[in-house]
C-alpha cells in the first residue's frame, strides 16, 4: 500500500503498510524489533501498531490488535496482525490447522548435498534460557518439527535458500539448519562458530497465504530483503 507508519518519537525504523482493512492489517516488520512487549522494555510491533491505530482513527479507550503469529526479534519480513476477535480466531484457527503459509528466504553458511529437501527434526524449547535443541523423537516434550527447503543460489562458502515452513516451532529454521550443518548467516545463537559479533540475522519472512477471516478469499502478501550484505550477494530470487 505504500503508507508508512512512524514509530514512536522516532525510536524505530517507520513501519510499511502491507495491507489493510477492517479485519486485516499486514505489515513488514523491521529487523531487531520484537513482536510483542518483553523483558528489554523496547518499542514493540504489537504496542506501536495498536498506537498507531489509535492516533490514525481518533479511537477512545484501547484498541483491539490480535497478534496471530511472531517472528523473532532479528527477523524482518511479513506479519499479520487482526483487528477483529473473530479475524484473531479464524486466523489462529488457520495456524492450527496448517492452512497459513509462511515462506521465508534465508543464507546458511555451506552448500547442501542436496538442492531441495524435506528436513525434519523432534524440537524441545527450555524457555529458561530461551534456547530450543533438536533432539530424539520421544524426548519428553519434543514436537515435530517439518520443512522444505530450495537453494536458489550459492557463492563465497554461503548458500540462498527458499524455505516453506509445514510447522511453526519456535526458532525453527534456525535450529534445523543449525542441526544439519548449515546454520544462518549472522545466527548468534545456533552459529556461533560461524557468525561474528554484530552480523544481522539472514532470515526473512517472504511471503504469508491465507484465507480471508471474512471474504474466505486466499490472499498471498510478500515482502524482499533489503538490499544490504549478504542478500544483495546472491542471484536466483525466484
Amino acid at each position: 500500500m505504500g503508507e508508512i507508519i512512524l514509530g514512536e518519537l522516532g525510536k524505530v525504523p517507520n513501519i510499511s503498510i502491507i495491507y489493510e482493512d477492517n479485519h486485516l492489517l499486514v505489515v513488514e516488520k523491521p529487523v531487531n524489533i520484537p513482536s510483542q512487549k518483553d523483558i528489554s522494555g523496547d518499542p514493540d510491533m504489537l504496542s506501536i501498531l495498536k498506537d498507531d491505530l489509535k492516533r490514525r482513527y481518533n479511537k477512545p479507550g484501547n484498541v483491539f490488535l490480535g497478534l496471530v503469529h511472531r517472528l523473532d526479534r532479528p527477523v524482518g519480513g511479513v506479519m499479520v496482525f487482526a483487528k477483529t476477535s473473530k479475524a484473531a480466531s479464524r486466523l489462529s484457527d488457520q495456524i492450527r490447522k496448517r492452512k497459513f503459509g509462511k515462506v521465508y528466504f534465508a543464507v546458511i553458511h555451506g552448500i547442501p548435498d542436496k538442492p531441495e529437501n524435506t528436513v525434519v527434526h523432534y524440537l524441545v524449547k527450555d524457555g529458561s534460557q530461551n534456547l530450543v535443541r533438536a533432539v530424539k523423537d520421544n524426548e519428553e516434550g519434543a514436537k515435530e518439527a517439518v520443512l522444505d527447503y530450495r537453494v536458489l543460489d550459492s557463492r563465497d562458502g554461503m548458500s540462498l535458500v527458499r524455505i516453506k515452513l509445514h510447522t511453526g516451532r519456535s526458532h525453527q529454521v534456525r535450529v534445523q539448519f543449525s542441526a544439519i550443518g548449515h546454520p544462518l548467516y549472522g545466527d548468534q545463537k545456533y552459529g556461533v562458530k560461524f557468525s561474528k559479533p554484530g552480523q544481522q540475522l539472514a532470515l526473512w519472512s517472504a511471503e504469508i497465504t491465507l484465507i480471508h477471516p471474512t471474504l474466505k478469499e486466499k490472499m498471498t502478501f510478500v515482502s524482499k530483503p533489503p538490499d544490504v550484505y549478504p542478500w544483495n550477494a546472491f542471484k536466483g530470487w525466484n
